[in-house]
């Protein structure tokens, strides 16, 4: 992906690509519309069809849960180049009856015969991002079968039918779709079935407004819908799927595939100014957003305007400190200790805010102690009339995968895996059947033990500085569910990550171009790095509600094709 060079920064923020798009009567000038408001249902995806396919479950009497797996399939089939059956899921389920929030993390685990010496063996010093070496087992069925069986309503088979018959007959593929759909083709039409399951004459990828099918992925469906999760994970499918993988000279089996299960999990939380904010515990990253949060905590930003150097550099420096130890303690806690306790407190929250300096970017951050002395993607949220609301997240990692695409089955797996490192002796270590770390999080926030907010932002490793942008515009600066996903975002490069990469800091602040160039010029006479970035500031839905009125707030941004609607 290009940059732009930092000596265009001052003219294109001065030019004319600073102009805003329209003027707006109330609410914040960069907002893009109003929040959808709605009281016996709302639906928040990526793609209009899909949002329209989860509205029209809830009204045919499905759970929250239903709606959320119908919009799930149906994403699978729009936006390949994000999620699908071949991908992994996770999720939040607010749960009206027991008043509580449930986890559940529905990722699939390592190939037991692929061994660390394996890789050394083939000289290898990182997992390659395609091909069949980062292929982990697909979660994502498993996953919707496990929810369904505790909060469904509705039989599978009609949960199933709209993306079926989507497959099947058609549907128009959206602008940013068609974008990112063809630039997966370079990379991956190399590998056998691409091009025959993704493409629409054997070599280009569908465009805008063109109409595609996929009838393998209907047919795949359909054997779900009769068959249960074990179409999937036993049987003629799960054959099809491991002999791809072997073909390739990867190692996933059918035993791997007929081993997997997913796991009801305790999501975790800290309290950010009266609200609980929860994630789910390792192996993803979600504890990365609730570190950051808890030593922003520690800074008065009702003193430090919205997009101000203020702003921007502590929200910068505390995310270098909370990725090292991202890096460092992530990982999947059946194979890893890890402190998650530790590293939420607030003892030790105040322990890293105090390296942060107010006058200069730190050049060095090492991962902490927290042992305290006594380490592309598709996103929707669906609320039903009950008042049970989903969070839900779901992915293949690099956008359309590995490459690997089970011959008659209509989707690519995923490369996960590429996420574990090589370096022997770290908490994220490959090894056999573990799940590798995840950047994938769903976001939900309580207030006073009531259902506050669901919401998520997709786009790898910026998940969590886009879950603290959100939460931080919406408690620390006063806007509403739509204004906090429109509001323009920062991100920073650099530091380390899980599978053992390194770029030197203080690396490169990027901004969204509404930030004046006082800012941009404030940050660096700080000794920031100031930039551009395409496409690298995630994709947001939410659902707020509003307790006392009975009401959701729905909100889905400009950056994605999405809709928010609800009925």
């Amino acid at each position: 992906m290009g940059r732009l060079p930092l000596l265009l920064l001052p003219a294109l923020v001065a030019g004319p690509l600073a102009l805003s798009a329209g003027d707006r009567v109330t609410g914040r000038t960069f907002a893009t519309r109003s929040e959808v408001m709605a009281r016996n249902g709302m639906a928040c995806t990526s793609q209009p069809l899909a949002t329209q396919i989860a509205l029209d479950v809830l009204k045919a009497g499905g759970s929250a849960v239903d709606a959320a797996i119908a919009a799930n399939a149906a994403l699978g089939l729009m936006e390949p180049t994000g999620c699908g059956l071949g991908g992994d899921l996770f999720a939040l389920v607010w749960d009206p009856k027991a008043r509580r929030l449930h986890g559940l993390n529905a990722s699939g685990r390592s190939p037991r015969k692929l061994t660390l010496e394996h890789f050394k063996q083939q000289g290898l010093t990182r997992i390659p991002a395609h091909g069949a070496l980062p292929v982990s087992v697909p979660g994502c069925a498993d996953g919707w079968f496990t929810l369904h069986g505790r909060f469904g309503r509705l039989p599978m088979a009609q949960v199933l039918a709209p993306a079926i018959r989507y497959a099947r007959e058609g549907f128009p593929v959206s602008e940013l779709i068609a974008h990112y759909w063809q630039r997966s083709l370079p990379t991956l039409g190399r590998f056998p079935n691409f091009k025959a399951t993704f493409t629409v004459d054997g070599e280009r990828a569908p465009r805008a407004g063109e109409v595609f099918r996929n009838p393998a992925l209907a047919s795949t469906l359909e054997a779900l819908a009769q068959g249960g999760r074990d179409a999937f994970y036993r049987g003629g499918l799960a054959q099809h799927i491991a002999e791809a993988v072997q073909a390739e000279g990867g190692f996933l089996s059918v035993e791997d595939l007929a081993a997997h299960r997913s796991d009801w999990v305790e999501p975790v939380s800290v309290k950010y100014r009266g609200y609980d904010v929860w994630e789910l515990p390792p192996p993803g990253q979600g504890i990365t957003a609730l570190q950051m949060l808890a030593i922003l905590e520690g800074y008065d930003f009702s003193k430090i305007p919205f997009g101000s150097p203020a702003h921007i550099h502590r929200f910068v420096e505390a995310k270098k400190l909370a990725f090292e130890d991202r890096a460092k303690f992530i990982a999947d806690p059946e194979f890893a200790k890890v402190p998650v306790p530790e590293l939420l407190s607030k003892a030790y929250a105040d322990r890293r805010r105090a390296l942060i300096s107010d006058t200069r970017p730190a050049r060095r951050v090492d991962a902490g102690d927290p042992a305290l002395r006594e380490g592309d993607t598709i996103y929707l949220t669906v609320a039903d009339g009950t008042g049970m609301m989903v969070s839900l997240i779901q992915s293949n990692f690099r956008g359309m995968g590995s490459g690997i695409t089970p011959k008659g089955l209509g989707f690519c797996l995923q490369d996960r895996g590429e996420l574990f490192t090589l370096e022997e002796g770290r908490a994220n270590t490959y090894a056999p059947g573990k799940r590798p770390f995840h950047t994938i999080i769903p976001g939900f926030v309580t207030k006073d033990g009531e259902p506050f907010l669901a919401f998520g932002v997709m786009g790898g490793e910026f998940q969590p500085l886009g879950h603290v942008q959100v939460l931080m515009n919406l408690i620390d600066f006063g806007m509403n569910t739509q204004e906090a996903g429109d509001a323009p975002r920062i991100h920073h490069e650099g530091g380390s990550d899980p599978a053992g990469a390194h770029t030197p800091l203080p690396g490169r602040v990027e901004l969204e171009r509404s930030f004046p160039y006082e800012t941009v010029r404030d940050l660096m006479l700080l000794g920031h790095s100031v930039g551009y970035n395409l496409g690298n500031y995630g994709g947001y839905q939410a659902i707020r509600y509003d307790t006392k009125a009975k009401v959701y707030f729905g909100a889905s941004e400009s950056r994605k094709d999405g809709q928010a609607a609800g009925y």
